[in-house]
């Protein structure tokens, strides 16, 4: 067997069993990758996927074991070549960087301007999307490492690092009644206005809710949308307050709006670096996560993914502290 056979086949159980789709994953032709898995289980001895007629219609119980080892293989593999071109001192590569749209569009730019001006070589394949879709690319090693954030739960599905803390607060439009409050309001006089949100903030569990809940009020959630600035155009069509990161506010561009603090009671979020573990990261990968992360030396982060030192990372500034200027 080769390390290509076993990148065809996790290719084929993450892309739902469409060969076609598996194919252009791997950037290969559908005959041969069928070619690859047919010498494969031919090599094994036994089918890998359940059939129907030319179709896979399943995985077969041994398929699913024999994928898992693939997986760890696969894994290790990358580790290694990572390895080497650190200790070659090549700094030439991808880096998959799966996070959500107010990261990409408000956080990162200055970040991978920084690092493309220490790595030219380097390319960066940002995906933007919501948490839970963050997370499944890293699972389906899609991406390299996750930025997702939470109010709460350390997130799951590697080595969570967190790199900045933040709040939450309101656009309005300058004649809503909430713009002459000066003032954050409390969450009853909030409840008392359409809200528009990202989208997880109509999830039962979502920190949003349950901090209404506790109050023993519920919020008025008119819209949701994953991109701030969508959240911006409607609230200037008079659909509601915007309720959204602090880092998603321009003083030039929404000069138009009224800013106040959102209330008290809604707790800080976290924004958190996500990382297989056991993943050897590039050079450069570490570089990103310095420059979110100035507080967490290098060397400390690269000891604890090869789980030589225990996790203890200091407590991460506020989005204030961070946004002077980055550096790497």
């Amino acid at each position: 067997m080769t390390l290509t056979q076993l990148r065809y086949l996790v290719a084929i159980a993450d892309s739902s069993l469409n060969i076609t789709l598996a194919a252009e994953r791997v950037h290969a032709t559908q005959p041969g990758l069928s070619k690859q898995l047919k010498q494969l289980e031919d090599e094994l001895g036994f089918q890998l996927f359940v059939r129907k007629g030319r179709s896979l219609e399943a995985i077969a119980p041994a398929g699913a074991k024999v994928i898992e080892h693939a997986r760890r293989i696969l894994a290790e593999a990358a580790n290694i070549r990572s390895y080497a071109a650190n200790e070659r001192g090549e700094h030439v590569g991808r880096l998959l960087l799966a996070t959500t749209h107010t990261q990409a569009r408000y956080v990162l730019p200055p970040v991978i301007a920084a690092i493309k001006r220490e790595f030219p070589q380097v390319s960066v394949d940002l995906q933007a999307a919501g948490d839970a879709e963050v997370l499944q690319k890293l699972a389906h090693d899609d991406a390299d490492l996750a930025l997702i954030s939470s109010a709460g739960a350390v997130p799951t599905g590697g080595l969570a690092v967190p790199l900045y803390r933040w709040r939450r607060v309101l656009l309005v439009p300058s004649a809503h009644p909430l713009a002459s409050l000066g003032r954050a309001p409390t969450l009853a006089e909030l409840a008392r206005h359409p809200l528009i949100s990202y989208e997880s903030s109509t999830n039962a569990d979502s920190s949003l809710q349950r901090t209404f809940a506790s109050a023993g009020v519920a919020p008025q959630v008119a819209m949701t949308a994953r991109d701030a600035n969508l959240i911006k155009t409607y609230v200037r069509a008079g659909l509601g307050a915007g309720l959204l990161a602090e880092m998603a506010i321009g003083s030039r561009e929404d000069a138009d709006l009224r800013l106040l603090p959102a209330p008290e009671a809604l707790p800080e979020c976290i924004t958190w670096a996500v990382i297989p573990r056991g993943r050897v990261l590039r050079e450069y990968a570490l570089a990103l996560l310095h420059a979110l992360a100035p507080q967490i030396d290098r060397r400390d982060l690269r000891r604890v993914l090869e789980g030589n030192l225990e996790a203890d990372w200091p407590t991460p500034p506020t989005w204030t502290e961070l946004s002077q200027p980055i550096t790497v």
